[in-house]
This record gives C-alpha cells, sequence and structure tokens, in this order.
C-alpha cells in the first residue's frame, strides 16, 4: 500500500505539468482571459464552435466578464492556467 501511495505521489507532478493535452482548449482560454483580444476577435477563432446567436450571446457575456477584471486578478487567474 505505501508503494501505490509513493508511485501515486510520484506521478502526480508529471500528471499536473501536462496540461490539458488540447492546444485549442488552451489557446481559447487564453483568448478568454486576455484584455486584450476582443469578444470579436474571440468569437472569429472559434467560429466552428458556434452554432447560433445565443451561443454567441453567451460567449459575449462571459467574456465581459473577464473584462471586467483587474488586472492584477487576470494575472493570477492566468497563472492558475500555466502548465
Amino acid at each position: 500500500m505505501k508503494l501505490l501511495v509513493v508511485l501515486t505521489l510520484a506521478a502526480l507532478p508529471l500528471y499536473c505539468s501536462a496540461g490539458s493535452g488540447c492546444q485549442l482548449l488552451e489557446d481559447v482560454i487564453y483568448k478568454v482571459i486576455n484584455p486584450g483580444v476582443s469578444t470579436d476577435q474571440l468569437k472569429q477563432s472559434i467560429q466552428q464552435f458556434i452554432p447560433d446567436n445565443a451561443t454567441a450571446n453567451a460567449l459575449d457575456e462571459f467574456k465581459q466578464c473577464y473584462l471586467q477584471q483587474s488586472n492584477d486578478t487576470l494575472s493570477k487567474i492566468q497563472m492558475l492556467t500555466v502548465n
């Protein structure tokens, strides 16, 4: 049992540093958090995943939530998403 715990603890840093494994997802997260990226730029980059106006409006509201945050808060959020 102790060996299992040791192996799990040894593998955990490797697993956590692997990222999401999906570069597209990581790019979208970066664009949502980055205040320099407009909502139109965000929507253009993921246009293929926006089926209707309701989804586009939800994405606008989601991005607006991040635009209302301070730069300090955004930098802390970006630190959480770093691989």
